[in-house]
């Protein structure tokens, strides 16, 4: 007999006392908003107030059930809280993060006193519960580290995601950054696209305060996505009353510092807005979720790139320290976030129908990895996409 496997495995240093899931937003609440009010780890992204929009408007109508994983202390206090939801895909139960494809980056809430083993053993024991209560664990899209604190997750089995985000550090002096960035000419550039492009009509650079102006910019911002998503060929997400609404929610919704869940920032020429910008904010870092730009006119003008400047400049005002534009591979994004920032995805399979989930979703994530970092293949599909738009 092995004694080494009888013994009890020493307890890492705030570990759990007791884990508990819950089925309801609102139960987890109370414990949901000490993590974020306290000294934890966690993207904007999984912020009560975000999650349980997008549950109420979004994830009630998949079939997604809160499955709202916390660990306590021994005093009672909350340790971590992993978003997750479960639904039934193909049959089959899954545990997924909350927030589907409105969340560009997942992670757990983690109290920063908690060590990477405390962590690992409390996901082993997670897994554990799940026996019988799900077929498979997929989580897609975690950073290897947020905020410099590294994701204990990273440690497990995982891939690479399709997709990397992108970032870059911003500072004081917003001149500097700029020249940091940019050389002379492309400077000398931007400057003749901004001076050309306000010949018709007075330029306005705005972040959206009142409810009137927020809905403007979202009207303008849906009617213009729509007409992007068209001529090329991809479906329109935003198209979808919920996600509308959604969005329309958090945009209008005010938390405790009285600002919105979701930011908004507009360019215009006289009264027309050519260009906007959504996100989220938290710890110092801006997350942009969605954009738009006017069809067709002012195309040579670049109006998505000038309110870019006239956004990271504000940022830097106010005191940001990281600016984001989410995931994916786009040109314009390496001005002010030439910081890949490498995604993984996890993938655990509970039950035997579960393991052969688990295959076809790792193979299927592999596959779109490789066809978007493959230039030849993602120019050929998305020539094929425009090709599709003109005719639908």
């Amino acid at each position: 007999m092995n004694v080494a496997l009888c013994q009890p495995r020493p307890v890492a240093l705030s570990s759990p006392a007791r884990v508990a899931i819950f089925a309801s937003l609102a139960e987890a609440e109370p414990h949901w908003r000490a993590l974020e009010s306290g000294d934890a780890v966690g993207t904007p992204y999984q912020r009560f107030d975000f999650l349980s929009v997008w549950h109420h408007h979004i994830g009630t109508a998949l079939g997604v059930e809160p499955f709202i994983v916390t660990g306590f202390d021994h005093a009672g206090a909350p340790l971590f809280l992993w978003p997750f939801g479960r639904r039934k895909l193909t049959g089959l139960r899954v545990v997924e993060f909350l927030g589907g494809k409105h969340a560009n980056f997942n992670h757990a809430l983690l109290r920063h006193d908690l060590t990477q083993a405390a962590v690992l053993d409390a996901f082993d024991d997670i897994l554990r519960r799940l026996d019988g209560q799900a077929d498979a664990v997929t989580l897609t899209q975690q950073p290897l580290s947020w905020q410099g604190t590294a994701n204990p997750l990273a440690r497990l089995p995982h891939q690479l995601s399709p997709n990397t985000g992108h970032s870059g550090a911003l500072g004081a002096d917003f001149d500097a950054l700029l020249r940091a960035r940019t050389n002379a000419d492309a400077r000398k550039k931007m400057r003749k696209k901004a001076q050309t492009l306000f010949e018709s009509g007075a330029p306005r650079f705005a972040r959206a305060v009142t409810a009137d102006e927020t809905r403007r910019v979202l009207d303008t911002f849906f009617d213009q996505k729509r007409a992007r998503m068209k001529a090329q060929g991809i479906p329109d997400v935003f198209g979808d009353p919920n996600v509308r609404r959604f969005v329309e929610t958090l945009a209008l919704k005010r938390g405790a510092n009285d600002m919105p869940a979701i930011e908004l920032y507009s360019l215009s020429v006289g009264e027309t807005i050519v260009a906007t910008t959504g996100g989220i904010a938290g710890g110092g870092r801006f997350c942009c979720m969605f954009s738009s730009i006017i069809p067709d006119r002012f195309t040579k003008e670049s109006p998505g790139e000038q309110i870019l400047v006239h956004i990271v400049r504000d940022l830097c005002a106010r005191g940001f320290t990281t600016f984001d534009l989410g995931t994916g591979e786009a040109r314009y994004k390496r001005l002010f976030c030439n910081d890949a920032e490498p995604l993984f995805d996890s993938f655990f399979p509970l039950s035997a129908a579960g393991r052969l989930y688990v295959t076809a979703e790792r193979l299927s994530a592999s596959t779109k990895r490789f066809i978007k970092n493959t230039s030849v293949t993602w120019s050929l599909l998305n020539a094929a996409r425009r090709i599709r738009g003109r005719f639908a």
